[in-house]
């Protein structure tokens, strides 16, 4: 009987070689189900930027500020007006406004110091008159308003417990800040600040602000805060300068107004 011997042919396998076939045959496997496969991300989705946040920050740097600055303000169909804002290192604060009384047609400085707030004409200057306490609003018919927004409506927009709507706005003419609409709880009876737009640098300065009594822009460099400040006049009895309009002037006997001028606010008087 004839033997036959039977060829045996050697197959060497690696670690690696046995590693992808046992793979394959998992992948397919898996693949026989027909379920799909899902491709799982590792990152994450972006976190949305909270505008009231974002604006807070910027008002939290602002309220550090100790500072002087000019703004204009313009109203729609009036000439526009100067204000200069002195917010000292003491934390003492002076807003002079050029036609902030008597209907725009007398200048006066809204000042607050620890005994109280004072309104003081300047242009030519004179006596001032204490019109309310420290950290008070003033009366509604001396108050002009401007002075909040860079004093008390700081708290405001800080505080996560007042009702306020933040949303981003499109920038205001003259500035490249980040703006903010802001707008007050509906169910405030008197509502901690007005409605409007504000635009604060990164610097925590601002630099442009719509709001009801008119537009406010920044003009020119801050400069540093004084130590302290200074009332442009002695402290005195008497009324406030109302902020409505006086009653018009009698005519001439040519039958013609006399003009009267208004110039704009120096800084006279700022330590």
């Amino acid at each position: 009987m004839r033997s036959h011997r039977v060829g045996v042919t050697a197959i060497t396998v690696t670690a690696g070689t046995a590693l992808a076939v046992i793979t394959g045959v998992l992948v397919a496997a898996c693949g026989s189900t027909g379920a799909p496969v899902t491709a799982v991300s590792s990152e994450a989705a972006p976190v949305q930027a909270d505008p009231r946040g974002l604006l807070a920050g910027r008002v939290a740097v602002a309220k550090d500020q100790r500072y002087v600055a000019a703004y204009t303000l313009t109203v729609s169909g009036k000439a526009p007006r100067s204000i200069l804002v002195s917010i000292a290192t003491d934390r003492t604060w002076r807003v002079d406004i050029q036609g902030g009384a008597l209907g725009g047609t007398a200048d006066v400085a809204i000042a607050g110091r620890p005994e109280g707030q004072y309104q003081c004409p300047i242009n030519p200057a004179a006596g001032c008159v204490k019109i309310a306490p420290a950290g008070k609003k003033l009366p509604a018919a001396n108050d002009p308003r401007i002075q909040y927004v860079f004093v008390a409506w700081l708290d405001v927009l800080l505080d996560r417990q007042v009702p306020l709507s933040v949303a981003p706005a499109d920038p205001l003419a003259g500035t490249s800040a980040p703006c903010f609409a802001v707008e007050p709880g509906v169910t405030a009876i008197q509502p901690p600040i007005d409605p409007g737009v504000f635009c604060y640098s990164d610097k925590g300065i601002l630099t442009a602000a719509k709001l009801p009594f008119g537009q406010l822009a920044l003009t020119g460099e801050v400069i540093g805060a004084p130590p302290t400040i200074s009332l442009p006049g002695p402290v005195v009895d008497g009324a406030p300068l109302p902020t409505t309009a006086p009653p018009p002037p009698s005519p001439n006997p040519s039958g013609s107004q006399l003009p009267r001028s208004v110039s704009p606010s120096p800084s006279k008087g700022v330590a």
